[in-house]
């Protein structure tokens, strides 16, 4: 039987823009009660009143930087109070900056391991308790083809998402016993301003993968029975360039 997301809460990092808000307004769609977590509070604003006038759904909202632990625990704690423990969190937040090893900035690779990785960590830690005493719950963690080989000029956005990967497999082994799903979604180039803004070629914007395209992903792994969850996903654009 495929899992109803109707009235369950899903909590999304990176919500207001891109693929955390194409994933927002799918999650609706379905009737799911939402927690929006972005740096941006006009972000989550507009996006919190359009999504509760449209489709009739709690949306809850904290601006954090999660890149900062006390930011991302606070940003849970405030959630958890309006929609109760997390049906399902999806870790989307992430940056995306290249350049060679030796031309980037320290401060910029570091800031790729604190929003891509740490971000995530933070997030999850602070919600994952209150999953595990419901013993229940689904994460996904949005990685990137990044994460499976390095390419020239990745080296900071590689390594975050390598970590993100092994943190994702880890994890899953350790909370299948509490019937939690981990699972990592690994898109290729999404048609996003933070694509467009780190310098990546797009190509044919009407071949483009969209974030709309990553964010059904996402709902097909949320609706699988809870006897079986996908391991990792990877989505790739038909687009050649």
């Amino acid at each position: 039987m495929v899992m109803e997301l109707k009235g369950k809460s899903i909590v999304i990092t990176g919500a207001g823009k891109g693929i955390g808000k194409a994933l927002a307004v799918a999650l609706a769609k379905e009737g799911a009660n939402l927690g929006l977590i972005s740096r941006t509070a006009s972000d989550l604003e507009a996006l919190q009143s359009a999504l509760a006038n449209e489709y009739g759904v709690k949306v809850s909202i904290a601006a954090a930087d999660i890149a900062v632990r006390e930011e991302a625990e606070r940003a849970v704690l405030s959630l958890q109070k309006d929609l109760g423990a997390f049906d399902a969190l999806i870790n989307n937040a992430g940056i995306a900056k290249f350049g060679t090893l030796l031309e980037m900035d320290p401060a910029d690779w570091e800031r790729h391991m604190q929003i891509n990785l740490f971000g995530s960590y933070y997030v999850t830690r602070a919600a994952l308790p209150a999953m595990i005493e419901q013993s229940s719950g689904n994460i996904i963690n949005i990685s990137s083809t990044a994460g499976e080989r390095g390419f020239a000029t990745g080296s900071a956005y590689c390594a975050s998402k390598f970590a993100l990967m092994g943190m994702t497999e880890a994890l899953a082994q350790e909370v299948r016993k509490h019937n939690i799903r981990v699972v990592a979604l690994t898109p290729s180039t999404v048609n996003t301003g933070l694509a467009e803004n780190a310098g990546l070629k797009i190509g044919d914007e009407d071949r483009m993968m969209q974030p709309e395209d990553v964010a059904e992903l996402a709902l097909a792994a949320l609706k699988l029975p809870d006897r079986v969850f996908v391991k990792t996903a990877g989505i790739w654009t038909t687009n050649p360039q």
